[in-house]
């Protein structure tokens, strides 16, 4: 399964167009939430290229340096963006909301954040699309939290839940700016800047957690780690398998540290062509298995 890169595009030429035109609402109107929701949508900027980074890193080939490659350079780059998130969209648009609390000032020609704010949501509506479907062909049947804890490309989840705080923002935002001029009260619009902020801290919280998750190491589910036991002890020459240990180094790359029990009748070479077999059947069954590694053991004596 390669890593999408279509929703990241998607989403990174939209938040470009729509960070420009959210700048300049707020110049027009003097908008918290309007400034509020540029800083977001150059972030989110921001972050798409560091996953294409990390995309375009993770895929370089293993050398001295980095036997095990560069599929981890995903998972940094993700946590960093999960952090950028915290720390400039969700800090940044606090910090404005309160500071327009401390000093109000009435939205001057609302007109302005209202046809803003409606082609962006259509843009940004438009991103959310995309990323959730790309975010759904992955996950199949299984629930969507699920999905998103057992997931192994955080480029993908990362995209949707920007998208998704892209969209919530904008409402947020909208309700500042109607309920500001309906009630004629400049309090409204830092309300829904600091709503804002909050949105962005727990989106980011959510991230990190699943990023560090991953770059702490995470191994195949359950039901794939009983399937490579079952290929491995379908071998003739295997009698059982002692233990097993995998780990996710990218999303499409798995390694594979196994300790299996053979006929003690086998002899050295007969054993090192058994290996030899195993790993051409858990490559050609699971092409996500790029390394494996068989320590022959002793079974124990019942």
């Amino acid at each position: 399964m390669s890593i999408a890169k279509g929703p990241i595009y998607t989403a990174l030429f939209a938040n470009l167009g729509i960070a420009a035109t959210k700048f300049v609402a707020a110049a027009m109107t003097g908008s918290s939430a309007m400034i509020s929701e540029g800083i977001h949508s150059l972030v989110d900027s921001g972050n798409e290229m560091l996953l294409l980074l990390g995309i375009y890193r993770s895929q370089k080939p293993a050398d001295e340096k980095r036997p095990f490659g560069y599929g981890r350079e995903l998972f940094f780059w993700s946590y960093i963006v999960a952090l950028l998130i915290f720390a400039v969209g969700g800090g940044v648009s606090f910090y404005e909301g309160v500071t327009h609390l401390q000093h109000p000032e009435q939205i001057e020609n609302p007109i302005w954040n209202y046809v803003v704010l409606s082609v962006a949501l259509v843009l940004d509506g438009y991103s959310l699309y995309t990323a959730l479907t790309a975010f759904n062909q992955q996950r199949g049947n299984r629930p969507f939290w699920q999905s998103v804890i057992d997931s192994k490309d955080p480029a993908t989840f990362t995209v949707l839940f920007e998208d998704a705080a892209d969209v919530l923002g904008l409402l947020i935002a909208l309700a500042g700016v109607v309920l500001g001029q309906v009630f004629n009260n400049p309090y409204f619009d830092g309300i829904a800047s600091i709503l804002i902020g909050l949105l962005l801290v727990g989106i980011s919280v959510v991230l990190a957690r699943e990023s560090k998750s991953l770059l702490m190491g995470e191994g195949v589910d359950d039901d794939t780690k009983a399937q490579l036991i079952a290929l491995t002890t379908a071998d003739p020459a295997v009698v059982s398998v002692l233990n097993m240990h995998t780990i996710y180094m990218s999303p499409n790359e798995v390694v594979v540290m196994q300790r299996v029990a053979f006929d003690p009748a086998l002899t050295a070479d007969l054993v090192s062509y058994a290996i030899h077999r195993i790993s051409n059947t858990l490559r050609t069954e699971l092409p996500d298995i790029k390394q494996i590694f068989v320590e022959p053991g002793t079974a124990p004596v019942k």
